[in-house]
């Protein structure tokens, strides 16, 4: 037996676009609805950037409908549906197997039942259907849920986290993003199954852990992680709940990734930059991010002792400046974005492409091949211009390094 949500949801936007899917579907004698996140977002008002799709059609079934699709995932039912330059995934009906590794399913079947489908979900308040007059389907009280702002598994808890382990995560995760708080049976499967957190990718618990620090209501979701022992599981962390509960009081919400994590390696203590990089390496972040929050960290602990310099701005650049300004403020420090500003606008130069001699000047000028005293004498004008001993001038450069024997 249906439980409608007693407001309907306006077919706007996304939900406007992507309904000529649901219609083809229709038209065809199946069934077809938007599922999940993006009608939890509708019925709360929220944004909506993208949707999915279910149906009782079959993989095979839904391909001869439409004229471009990608098989995605067909051996789980999914299948992207390619339209106007659009793309949806639209997924058929199933239900899942027994979990041997906690992580996914050992099989699929198809079915043609929407409840069905809708059981295998983590989360009452993502366990929604919506049809395309914008009626909301809902077998599992979500709609109570999301009144009485609960986190709640659909069924049986401990079943659904057997199932897929980073559910658990999902939970305090959605907790910080909503400021909703954890409903006590859903909570004791965390903490009884914590360990399974284990068997999950590093790369997937980070996915997790980055939303839950960057969600408005940090506090929310930041207590639940530690209160169930989640923590333990994560790279690094076994020991670090003290230093959590210190994150979760942050000033305003995170802003982007990099900060999490610089901010996550001041309140662990770690200041050395070899330290900090093996520790981000653990999480499997990528070289370049591991770089962007390794330096920002490192210009934040100097803005805790230290004023900005002409030198700081110009080698970590305006946009990583402003960046250890927000973090101060972050912590209870006062941040100073006019400093930066000036200093930046004051710079002599951005880059060294600005200096007034290169290479070939300095070769020029000296009739002598290149070598390690190239870079040496190119590094000491670019640090000099900056610093404001010397104007950015050919002419005074060059005296410059001849004078201070750069060149001979």
């Amino acid at each position: 037996m249906f439980v409608y949500i007693m407001k309907q949801v306006p077919i706007t936007g996304e939900f406007k676009k992507a309904l000529p899917v649901l219609k083809t579907i229709q038209s065809a004698g199946f069934e077809a609805y938007f599922v999940g996140g993006s009608v939890r977002d509708a019925v709360l008002n929220k944004a909506v950037n993208d949707v999915d799709i279910a149906t009782s059609a079959f993989p095979q079934e839904i391909k001869k409908l439409f004229k471009k699709t990608v098989d995605v995932g067909i051996e789980h039912g999914t299948v992207m549906v390619l339209m106007e330059d659009e793309s949806y995934e639209v997924t058929t009906f199933r239900t899942e197997s027994t979990y041997q590794d906690f992580r996914r399913p050992d099989s699929v079947t198809f079915v043609r039942s929407l409840k069905e489908d809708l059981k295998r979900r983590d989360l009452t308040i993502n366990a929604f259907a919506m049809d395309d007059t914008g009626e909301i389907k809902d077998f599992f009280g979500g709609e109570q849920d999301l009144n009485n702002k609960v986190i709640r598994a659909v069924g049986k808890a401990e079943e659904r986290f057997h199932e897929d382990a980073l559910r658990m995560m999902r939970a305090v995760r959605f907790a910080a993003q909503l400021g909703f708080h954890l409903e006590a049976d859903t909570f004791y499967a965390i903490v009884v199954n914590a360990h399974l957190l284990k068997n999950i990718a590093v790369e997937r618990i980070r996915i997790e852990f980055v939303k839950m620090a960057m969600g408005k209501h940090l506090m929310e979701g930041m207590t639940g992680f530690i209160e169930s022992n989640l923590y333990k599981y994560c790279p690094g962390l076994i020991h670090a709940n003290k230093e959590l509960e210190k994150v979760a009081k942050v000033k305003e919400p995170i802003e982007n990734e990099r900060h999490v994590w610089a901010l996550l390696l001041y309140y662990l203590g770690i200041q050395e930059e070899k330290e900090a990089h093996a520790f981000l390496k653990r999480w499997k972040l990528s070289n370049q991010l591991i770089k962007e929050s390794t330096d920002l960290h490192q210009l934040f602990l100097h803005r805790l002792l230290f004023e900005h310099t002409n030198e700081t701005v110009y080698q970590y650049k305006k946009e990583r400046a402003l960046e250890a300004e927000i973090l101060l403020n972050q912590v209870g420090k006062t941040g100073n974005n006019k400093s930066v500003e000036r200093i930046d606008d004051e710079l002599p130069i951005h880059s060294r492409d600005d200096l007034a001699i290169n290479g070939k000047i300095i070769l020029q000028e000296t009739e002598r091949s290149g070598g390690k005293w190239l870079g040496i004498a190119i590094s000491a004008a670019e640090k000099a211009v900056v610093k404001g001993k010397l104007a950015n001038e050919t002419s005074e450069i060059l005296i410059y390094l001849k004078e201070n024997n750069y060149m001979p």
